[in-house]
């Protein structure tokens, strides 16, 4: 495609704006980068797995159970599953429920705006009025506060949703490293498109959910909801955990008087593509329990990099940090483009005009993330 048709961009990000136009990624291409991004993938889709069966798991077998102890088992409580789970040697699932909680919190998309439907009312307290038509305190909570239970099942709706999301993700990660171990991951760009078609080919998944109890079923999110994959989860997941996130304690103060966090939620850039990778491996911050579940599953040519690096493992979580907002910057490379309004190769010069306003509404967004830092790296 002729360079005159557009002259460069004049945007701060300009340069990242040019890439993107050329069907680029945000993250420069080099050896090093891919398999650094395909490392951390294959660690993370491995980790996703584990995350996205026991979110499912949760919304189908502990939903209206007040207290879940035994949540995380996914169904299979043995002696030695409790010692390895005291002794936290076991994945964090507590991260999968921050993110499913930042998500709805954040809202967005056909899925928040479901649970709010008259269907969907009339669906939960069809199965809470059944659920618990026994149970003497459930009956009173349900009727001095009769919103709590409802929003105990739009809750089970996101753990439902997030799981299905992570399902394909996972999927598409995993078979990417494979793909790599072939040989037929050398650049960026390539790595991008494997995202990117992965992403397009499941965007009209259906997202679903229903429960089975006492031999009946109740559809909470059934299929005439018509809620998919890409614009109901995947695009309000990026949203809430890349972009927005939420801040974290012992970081900032949440004294409102002291104005460290922003008032409005559109406004809260605590997402990945934000996040300072120092403190991670401290008390209070969520990524840190992510990090520690991917330094399980380290591809062996992964480890060897960071090994030859600095100060070796004794910063390990800070490197797989870094290495997993390279991982995340392609990811957003394929979700910006593959929402692009017009393909990046579109002769039509005012199709490119909307392309380039496109992509400066997303770089105005990149301005304070850690997009320069991770092409430094």
């Amino acid at each position: 495609m002729p360079s005159t048709l557009l002259s460069p961009s004049t945007h701060p990000l300009g340069a990242y704006i040019d890439r993107l136009e050329r069907g680029e990624a945000l993250l420069r291409d080099s050896s090093e980068n891919v398999l650094e991004v395909v490392g951390i993938l294959k660690s993370y889709g491995v980790v996703l797995d584990a995350y996205s069966r026991n979110l499912i798991y949760i919304a189908q077998d502990q939903y209206l159970v007040l207290f879940p102890f035994f949540k995380y088992f996914n169904g299979r409580v043995t002696g030695a599953q409790l010692v390895k789970h005291w002794w936290h040697d076991r994945i964090n699932f507590e991260y999968a429920e921050y993110c499913m909680k930042t998500m709805m919190w954040h809202g967005g998309g056909g899925l928040d705006a479901y649970l709010d439907t008259a269907e969907f009312g009339g669906n939960a307290q069809a199965l809470i009025r059944d659920k618990i038509k026994n149970n003497p305190f459930l009956l009173l909570l349900n009727r001095l506060f009769p919103e709590f239970l409802p929003e105990q099942l739009r809750m089970m709706a996101y753990y439902s949703g997030l799981g299905q999301f992570w399902r394909v993700m996972a999927d598409i990660f995993l078979s990417l490293s494979d793909r790599y171990d072939r040989g037929e991951m050398q650049t960026i760009p390539q790595v991008v498109q494997h995202i990117l078609d992965g992403l397009v080919a499941d965007a009209g998944r259906p997202i679903t959910y229903q429960v089975e109890f006492a031999g009946k079923t109740y559809p909470l999110l059934p299929p005439a909801a018509g809620l998919t994959f890409l614009t109901d989860t995947a695009v309000p997941y990026v949203e809430a955990v890349f972009f927005r996130g939420t801040p974290f304690m012992g970081t900032v103060t949440y004294n409102a008087q002291a104005y460290q966090i922003p008032y409005e939620q559109e406004m809260f850039a605590y997402g990945a593509l934000y996040a300072d990778p120092l403190p991670i491996g401290g008390a209070g911050i969520p990524p840190t329990l992510l990090m520690q579940d991917m330094r399980h599953y380290l591809p062996d040519y992964l480890r060897r990099v960071y090994q030859n690096q600095g100060r070796g493992e004794e910063d390990l979580l800070v490197k797989i940090c870094e290495t997993f907002q390279k991982s995340m910057f392609c990811v957003t490379s394929a979700a910006i483009l593959g929402l692009a309004p017009y393909p990046v190769n579109a002769s039509d010069l005012e199709q490119r005009r909307a392309n380039r306003r496109y992509f400066e509404g997303w770089m105005d967004r990149f301005l304070a993330s850690r997009l320069r830092e991770a092409n430094q790296a």
